[in-house]
């Protein structure tokens, strides 16, 4: 039986207790939760902190999980490792070694984030970027026992992000380039079916090609608008041709994943809502009717 959770960030203005209180009263069974340094918000979904990797009790927060009956699927933090901005990228890299540390002292299997991508750089050069930045925070990783989840988010959607997005690791050929460089078990996906729509690649086929390098699922969904791509093409940014969606809002065929994470993946363990819907934001109401309603839209899959 696959757990159901969401990512914490939609309750940006919760704390720790009432993410979980919120989980546990409405038959969630995990949480990813995310770990932003304290601070205001760059971007959408970013700059949330559930848990302050600077400053926490683990025993406390095991406590408190064990108590609701929820636990963490996974750490979460999304910055750009790989950011042309020296200063910014230390910043990013470190945080992501704290909440690696922060995940062994919980212990919690799974951190994600992204690869990173220098702005101004093409892909063979930030290829080598990642074989300069990318062997510390591994080798950290594996020191602590920690798997590392990469969405495969493209972080290109709007003006802001062009011309190519803020991470690399988009595609199968990429994965399977970044997987051999590391010559590490401990890298592998943070897998959102999502973001493959809107580049119209299948969406289906990695759950069997990198199987083994699956260790976290999001579930988004997102609805690729073909006559709105037929105006524009691939050159424009992404979000003029698409739009992020709850699951069963959009073009994945839910049925089709489930069965495909089952036959290939894992039997149990968990599945995360990934909540990116303009439509439900507009108030706390809205989203937490979206996420009910997604939830009981995905317990038939599971």
């Amino acid at each position: 039986m696959l757990d159901l959770g969401f990512v914490s960030a939609i309750f940006a203005d919760k704390s720790f207790e009432e993410v979980i209180n919120f989980a546990s009263a409405n038959g969630f069974k995990c949480v990813e939760i995310m770990c932003w340094p304290k601070g205001k918000a760059e971007r959408r979904y970013a700059g949330v902190t559930h848990i302050d990797v600077d400053d926490f009790n683990a025993e406390k927060i095991n406590s408190y999980l064990q108590k609701k009956g929820v636990y963490i699927s996974a750490l979460g933090y999304y910055p750009n490792p790989m950011d042309e901005d020296l200063e910014k990228r230390n910043i990013y890299v470190n945080h992501i070694k704290k909440v690696i540390s922060a995940a062994k002292a919980l212990d919690i299997p799974v951190v994600n984030t992204f690869i990173g991508r220098h702005k101004t750089k093409n892909l063979t050069e930030n290829i080598a970027l990642f074989k300069e930045i990318w062997p510390a925070i591994i080798q950290h990783a594996e020191n602590n026992q920690i798997k590392i989840g990469i969405e495969n988010c493209p972080m290109y959607f709007t003006n802001d992000e062009w011309p190519a997005g803020k991470n690399i690791a988009t595609n199968p050929a990429v994965w399977q380039q970044l997987f051999d460089l590391s010559h590490s078990t401990y890298l592998g996906l943070n897998y959102d079916p999502s973001h493959m729509i809107w580049q119209q690649i299948d969406y289906l086929a990695p759950l069997k090609n990198f199987s083994d390098r699956i260790f976290h699922i999001h579930l988004k969904d997102a609805k690729f608008h073909k006559e709105k791509y037929d105006l524009v093409g691939p050159f424009a940014t992404p979000l003029e041709y698409h739009d992020p969606k709850l699951p069963g809002r959009g073009d994945v065929n839910w049925l089709d994943f489930f069965e495909q994470i089952k036959k290939y993946v894992r039997k149990s363990g968990p599945v995360i809502i990934e909540f990116e819907d303009k439509y439900f934001e507009k108030s706390e109401e809205l989203i937490v009717k979206g996420l009910l309603e997604t939830r009981d839209f995905l317990n038939k899959y599971l």
